[in-house]
């Protein structure tokens, strides 16, 4: 089971990642959503989704996704920039309940 919530969480945290980038560029007011899924190397399947939105230099976005044994792992974040300093809150909450959260700010130059 330990196996399997490292790699739900980090397939999680790599999807993750490519959706706050996406978040990031999106022009203001815009919206996405996304959805996907596959079959592994035993049949067994996997699916995933998620939204998101920005406006006023502020996005957010909130990501599902069920792992082959039926667990949901949801991700819910958001960023905002003002003056060249974006600071990014999310949180990730497993299959089991359990959650983390992480904060960031980053400057440009």
């Amino acid at each position: 089971m330990k196996r399997n919530l490292t790699l739900t969480l980090g397939t999680l945290g790599l999807a993750a990642c490519s959706l706050v980038a996406t978040s990031v560029l999106a022009e203001a007011g815009s919206r996405w959503s996304r959805s996907g899924g596959g079959t592994g190397p035993y049949g067994r399947t996997w699916s995933s989704s998620g939204s998101g939105q920005c406006s006023g230099g502020s996005c957010t976005s909130n990501q599902a996704f069920v792992g082959p044994n039926g667990g949901v792992t949801t991700r819910s974040g958001a960023t905002s920039c003002s003056g060249g300093t974006c600071n990014h809150s999310a949180t990730v909450t497993g299959p089991n309940g359990g959650t983390r959260t992480r904060n960031s700010t980053w400057t440009r130059y």
